[in-house]
């Protein structure tokens, strides 16, 4: 295999290698390594991928937005809320925890911020729930 590429769209010669990238789901994050083609300036971010390239990232992927699910579950049942309930107080609407606890889809950046306060601090649930009427 040829140790260098160009870049179709820009003209530079791009390098094989592996760069670690951080994974994110939620407020969970990870390392993982990925192997593509680089530019040599390691501060310029884009590569070029073939498709096993991704293969590990996109399984960390997963395995994060899984987690995560079950951790909007875990704290949504501590603190005693349905998920209409939840929805309702922390954000996203009346189905917006469903969606979350199956993982389809992540909270907003200010739903995981009340999320991960309120699983360390359960009791500020009701400071929500008079906000929130």
């Amino acid at each position: 295999m040829e140790h260098t590429r160009i870049n179709p769209e820009n003209g530079e010669i791009y390098y094989r290698g592996v760069r670690t990238e951080t994974i994110r789901f939620g407020a969970l994050s990870q390392d993982v390594e990925v192997p593509g083609w680089y530019p040599l300036d390691p501060e310029e971010e884009n590569g070029l991928f073939i498709g096993t390239d991704l293969l590990e990232s996109d399984r960390i992927y997963c395995e994060l937005r899984a987690e995560y699910a079950a951790r909007i579950r875990r704290i949504r049942k501590k603190l005693k809320l349905t998920q209409e309930e939840a929805g309702r107080i922390i954000g996203g609407g009346k189905r917006a925890f469903q969606k979350y606890e199956s993982g389809k889809v992540p909270p907003s950046d200010a739903a995981i911020g009340l999320l991960e306060i309120l699983d360390r601090h359960p009791e500020e649930v009701e400071t929500l729930r008079a906000l929130r009427g």
